[in-house]
């Protein structure tokens, strides 16, 4: 009997030591507004400011 019990113990026990873990949970994701979004509104502030200075320079030739 309580070699049957210890059998039994053991096997509950490998069982649960082997089983393999749950999914992982959702990644951390970083939201665009703040500190990107002003980033991203003067990237193309700069961008309209060359483009119109190019033209500017063309005009001029």
């Amino acid at each position: 009997m309580r070699c049957s019990v210890l059998l039994i113990n053991l096997l509950i026990f490998t069982e649960l030591v082997l089983a393999q873990p749950g999914l992982p949970g959702d990644p951390a994701q970083a939201p665009i507004d703040g500190g990107l979004g002003l980033l991203a509104a003067a990237g193309g502030a700069y961008a309209y400011k060359k483009l119109r200075g190019k033209n500017k320079e063309d005009d001029l030739k």
